[in-house]
């Protein structure tokens, strides 16, 4: 399986790699997210160890069921040949309807078909306000490579 674009990566390229990642972690469906790593892949995601599409679908499943209207926003921060670097914020609220806005940076490691073989996630959380809030469902295309504020 092949999952454009693939190494070596451009500026170009490395940017509609993590276009591409975005929007499909803001469909919250783990079955097609994982489609985008490796059989085996290996993650750290704060304090979690996940390996596998089976635990990595297990993991997103968990993850969207406790993070309740979920909408994210990834920016590529630097990229080689084969990895890849990302800064993310996302929003949600739990089910007592306090809301969030989860600050964190990714380090991805593709194989030659585009898969994702690693991804190392170190994550922080901010309580915030429905007032406070400034991610409301996905990017519309017209903001694509956008950056997005620190705070």
């Amino acid at each position: 399986m092949t999952r454009p674009p693939v190494p070596p990566f451009t500026a170009e390229t490395a940017g509609a790699k993590v276009q591409s990642a975005e929007d499909a972690w803001n469909t919250r469906d783990p079955e097609r997210v994982a489609q985008a790593y490796t059989p085996e892949s290996v993650w750290r995601n704060r304090d979690q160890f996940v390996a596998g599409r089976q635990e990595i679908v297990a993991f997103l499943t968990r993850k969207w069921a406790k993070e309740l209207d979920y909408a994210l926003r990834k920016e590529l921060w630097a990229f080689t040949d084969d990895r890849i670097a990302v800064r993310f914020q996302y929003e949600s609220h739990d089910a007592d309807g306090q809301w969030w806005r989860s600050y964190g940076n990714e380090l991805w490691e593709f194989d030659e078909n585009g898969l994702m073989a690693r991804r190392e996630a170190s994550i922080n959380d901010l309580r915030i306000t429905p007032a406070e809030r400034r991610i409301f469902g996905p990017r519309p295309q017209d903001e694509y490579g956008l950056p997005f504020p620190l705070a």
